[in-house]
């Protein structure tokens, strides 16, 4: 069950990072004013590096849940032999 869960979060944080692409590149495209483009490439760009740390940082616990998880179930005493 935990993979079930391991993979949505893998796929949501890939998700993050492909919004956080597309608002730089909103910005980007953008036929605003010279200042405003600017402003907007900077958001488009901070929000990119923070769409990547979001994710991994989502996929560090994820990952650290999930030993965590196996660990325990490990120390289960075995009821059946």
């Amino acid at each position: 069950m935990i993979g079930f869960l391991q993979v949505i979060i893998y796929l949501l944080c890939v998700y993050l990072v492909y919004k956080g692409i597309e608002i730089f590149q909103t910005a980007f495209v953008s036929t605003a004013q010279t200042k405003t483009k600017a402003t907007g490439i900077v958001i488009g760009i901070a929000s990119r590096v923070g769409a990547v740390v979001v994710g991994i940082v989502a996929v560090i616990i994820t990952e650290l849940m999930a030993r965590g998880l196996e660990q325990n179930l490990n120390n289960i005493p075995k009821l059946l032999n």
